[in-house]
């Protein structure tokens, strides 16, 4: 029974952490729309790169880890008309897994994942939300400046970048930050933090290629720029 629990747990709330957010902290809980919708944003991401499931399937387990949520909920406030225990809700979700038509092997791989991510949260990238509190009164121009003299040659020589690459992508480093000191002063409890990292993320990509670099450079700009700072 302990081993179904856990299996329950790790879809009970979210199981991964954004900074300032420890996954397990109980003093607040996601519903299970925002769970969704984070599922979306980072688990789905691992059982498509890490497990090897298809989007689509991935999808579809997301949408059975919503329903086994409200299952819970239900459960916990005795209100469910069809499952009187976690373990008797725990077989209806393990069969729903099964009817993916994922084989054993896959299955076996999805059941461990789930227990292992239920007390060991994991890094998600897409709600990391990182800054550097001296940006609050660092004025973007001199920010720039500071910037370009400290790290414009190793960023052209770390990345490959050429130099005009250099300088916009400098820019946009100076906008994330900014852009996440704004979100840094949203309440941890409140989802829209994680919509705003989410969003701020994409359109940071989105201005890294219209700079005129690929994805796979785009990730060595933002490692150099996680790795390097004022």
């Amino acid at each position: 029974m302990v081993i179904l629990v856990m299996l329950l747990s790790g879809i009970s709330h979210a199981t991964y952490g954004q900074e300032n957010i420890p996954a397990n902290d109980n003093s607040f809980k996601r519903t299970p729309e925002e769970d969704r919708e984070l599922f979306n944003y980072c688990e789905k991401n691992d059982l498509v790169k890490n497990l090897h499931f298809s989007a689509d399937i991935a999808d579809k387990i997301g949408d059975i880890d919503y329903w086994a949520r409200l299952q819970k909920n239900s459960i916990d406030s005795n209100t469910n008309l069809q499952f009187a225990t976690y373990g008797e809700l725990n077989q209806e979700l393990i069969r729903k897994y099964k009817a993916l038509r994922i084989s054993d092997g896959e299955l076996k791989s999805l059941l461990d994942y789930k227990k292992s991510t239920a007390d060991k949260p994991l890094p998600c990238a897409a709600i990391s939300l990182s800054y550097d509190a001296r940006f609050d009164t660092l004025a973007s121009p001199r920010a720039i400046q500071l910037y370009k003299t400290k790290f414009r040659k190793p960023l052209i020589d770390k990345t490959g970048v050429n130099g005009r690459q250099a300088d916009g992508l400098i820019e946009i480093e100076i906008w994330k930050q900014k852009e996440c000191l704004g979100i840094s002063k949203i309440p941890s409890t409140d989802f829209n933090r994680i919509r705003k990292t989410v969003a701020m993320h994409a359109e940071r990509l989105r201005r890294c290629k219209v700079v005129g670099i690929d994805e796979a450079m785009a990730a060595a700009v933002i490692q150099f720029f996680d790795e390097n700072r004022l």
